[in-house]
């Protein structure tokens, strides 16, 4: 993306971009934060597209073509990934609740769910 925005204006201007789009993808589900979890924060998520749209209407006519581009792709695949976001949500929770009952069942055998192979009363 250096070759493309050469000015230190655009430069920065693109970092603070590339910052709420973290943000977004962190609150998303999409990113780890730094403990290596994964959120779900809608809201969150919400105010940093809207922040990025606002960033887009109020610079209108001030971008390079190739920014404007590279900003409205950035901020359609955040708005793409916002619709699917619950979908995925209860996908990782439904992951994470079988890696749980799996985890269970290695530390505590004793409690953890298990799955018959041989009943020994049938024999």
């Amino acid at each position: 993306m250096d070759d493309i925005l050469q000015s230190d204006e655009s430069q920065r201007f693109f970092s603070l971009i590339s910052m709420l789009q973290r943000s977004a993808m962190m609150h998303l589900g999409m990113l780890p934060d730094e403990e290596g979890m994964i959120h779900f924060n809608l809201a969150e998520a919400k105010a940093a597209i809207d922040l990025l749209d606002t960033l887009d209407t109020r610079t209108k006519g001030n971008l390079e073509e190739v920014e404007e581009t590279i900003l409205r792709g950035l901020i359609s695949e955040l708005k793409m990934h916002f619709v699917r976001a619950p979908e995925r949500q209860k996908e990782i929770e439904s992951e994470m609740k079988r890696q749980e009952n799996l985890k269970e069942t290695f530390t505590s055998p004793e409690t953890a769910p298990s799955d018959t192979l041989i009943d020994d009363e049938e024999e």
